[in-house]
């Protein structure tokens, strides 16, 4: 038995397996380029260290596609022969993994909350339970999840940067902002914590202010994965938005956003969608880079991995007048609302597949039937998860095809 950096017992006799599992959770809350990497050499120095395994599977899993979730599952078997011998911690969050691979997502966010209530220094298994908030829209429990263990971590940035950002979702920016502060001052390298006033910045139209504050730590995202890195350049390129310089947004997007992205990766995809969409709605031409970015979302057709993925998806591919795929998709998104659990179908159903019609119709400039289809979703469009930042989209899609509706009766041109 050995312990970790969180000060939790961990089931290997290795020292080597916990050195390298103490890099493993400093990559994962760091959002660093080498969380993988390590995971896989803690379980190459103990292959029957059980939270290793369930590392490395929630690793696959976070990648939200069908290869990470095949990617995931020989780690999962491995961490689950080992049930009989760990820790009641290590039992539980590996319990918690299994949930999560099987879409269990209510069953994932009950284990994650015990192993917190039970285990308050588990900022792995907290970042988890966040991510699962994230994306099912339940912003008040993102934030109660970190604030449980504030104290049991009162010197830990990753903390305070967890907690920043529940902060900023419920609005509570003043708050955010102070807290996320402490947590700059205790390391000027936590990437998460630039994103937290990233999005408090933006909320308040701090517009300058959030480009000097981004860019001033954008050479320490140098080593971040490819998600954090190419979205904390998105929120830069969404100021540069807010001041109308779209030529300086599309180059980020080029050097910085889908330049940098890993080309299969789904949160960097959705991310360089987004900006696209953004861009068209301020009336810019942004040439060839629906083709090019759809050339990588066949794989995506039959995933439903996320509503909020999913989303965007099939407007980029309507975008890339890609008919048949389009067509496939929708089918297949309403087939997968039959295979879901009730805790994510009536999310799937009431408001993804709506939104999804919704969107492909604006993407086709059909307009009438994108007011129709996303007016009754204004109030409900929380629950396909993502931040507030990201799901303003969807409210200027609608706002834009209600103004050409408007545009169509006034000069009686038929939209």
């Amino acid at each position: 038995m050995q312990e970790d950096r969180q000060k939790l017992k961990v089931t290997t006799d290795s020292p080597e397996a916990i050195a390298l599992i103490n890099r493993f959770i400093d990559q994962a809350l760091s959002y660093g380029s080498y969380a993988e990497t390590v995971i896989l050499q803690a379980i190459a120095a103990d292959p029957t260290c059980a939270i290793a395994q369930a590392y490395a599977a929630a690793y696959y899993l976070s990648q939200e596609n069908q290869v990470g979730l095949r990617q995931a599952q020989p780690y999962l078997q491995a961490a689950q022969q080992h049930l009989d011998k760990i820790t009641i911690r290590e039992k539980l969050y590996v319990q918690a993994i299994a949930a999560w691979a099987n879409k269990e997502i209510d069953v994932a966010i009950a284990l994650h909350e015990e192993i917190t209530d039970n285990f308050p220094t588990d900022m792995i298994s907290v970042q988890q339970g966040q991510y699962h908030y994230f994306y099912t829209g339940d912003k008040d429990k993102l934030l109660k999840i970190a604030h449980k263990i504030v104290f049991a971590n009162i010197n830990s940035h990753y903390l305070y940067g967890m907690v920043a950002f529940g902060l900023e979702q419920c609005h509570q920016l003043a708050a955010a902002e102070k807290m996320a502060m402490l947590a700059v001052k205790l390391n000027r390298h936590d990437p998460w914590v630039h994103h937290a006033i990233a999005h408090v910045m933006e909320t308040q139209g701090r517009v300058e202010e959030g480009i000097a504050w981004m860019e001033n730590f954008a050479d320490t995202w140098e080593n971040c994965n490819s998600m954090l890195y190419t979205h904390n350049w998105w929120h830069i390129a969404l100021y540069y938005l807010e001041l109308g310089d779209t030529d300086k947004v599309l180059a980020l997007y080029d050097n910085h956003i889908w330049g940098r992205a890993r080309k299969d990766s789904p949160k960097d995809e959705v991310g360089a969608i987004s900006l696209l969409l953004r861009l068209e709605l301020r009336g810019v031409d942004v040439g060839d880079r629906w083709q090019d970015i759809s050339a990588y979302l066949y794989p995506r057709i039959n995933e439903h991995a996320l509503p909020f993925q999913d989303l965007h998806y099939i407007y980029a591919l309507a975008k890339a007048g890609q008919t048949n795929w389009v067509n496939q998709m929708l089918v297949s998104m309403q087939q997968h609302t039959l295979t879901v659990n009730l805790f994510l179908r009536q999310s799937w159903l009431e408001v993804a597949i709506p939104a999804a019609r919704g969107m492909m119709a604006h993407a086709k400039k059909d307009f009438n039937t994108a007011v129709m289809e996303l007016k009754p979703l204004k109030r409900r469009l929380h629950e396909i998860g993502g931040s507030h930042a990201q799901r303003v989209l969807f409210q200027q899609v609608y706002r834009d095809a209600l103004k050409n509706v408007e545009k169509s009766q006034i000069y009686g041109i038929t939209a």
